[in-house]
């Protein structure tokens, strides 16, 4: 699966006007589903979120996971983050999983996200989305997890 993390202040998105999902400060995960993922690829990918050090302790140093500082977790379906922009000028998206694929481990990662920690928020999958975020920093961090 790809993720791009970004730690933010605050993060929402809305579908068609209505705010579908927000959270506070915290990251924003953008994930993509690749054909060959599984549930234990997903897995393996919140795991690592949850995990990762990137948010400042009292001396100031990206010491701290999402779960330390109880931060929230706003998960966004992007199956463009599997563009393939080597061909010309349009890209190609055929790297990221089919359809029925891509929103089985979308849920399946929001289920164990929600099962670990306790601030989850969603997009909604294959909707056209405004995403809205002040992003903390800036902290972005890309992410690939194969099995």
């Amino acid at each position: 699966m790809i993720a791009v993390l970004q730690r933010v202040r605050e993060a929402r998105v809305d579908v068609g006007g209505t705010v579908v999902g927000q959270i506070g400060a915290g990251f924003l995960m953008l994930v993509c589903a690749e054909p060959t993922d599984t549930d234990a690829v997903a897995e393996k990918l919140i795991a690592k979120v949850l995990k990762l050090r990137v948010f400042s302790d009292d001396a100031g140093k990206m010491n701290r996971s999402l779960q330390d500082v109880a931060g929230g977790l706003l998960i966004v379906s992007q199956f463009t983050l599997a563009a393939d922009t080597s061909g010309g000028n349009r890209p190609s998206f055929s790297g990221a999983a089919p359809a029925e694929l891509g929103r089985h481990l979308y849920e399946h990662t929001l289920a164990i996200a929600r099962r670990l920690h306790p601030v989850v928020a969603s997009g909604q999958f294959g909707a056209d989305m405004q995403v809205h975020l002040i992003n903390d920093g800036p902290v972005t961090i890309p992410m690939r997890v194969n099995a």
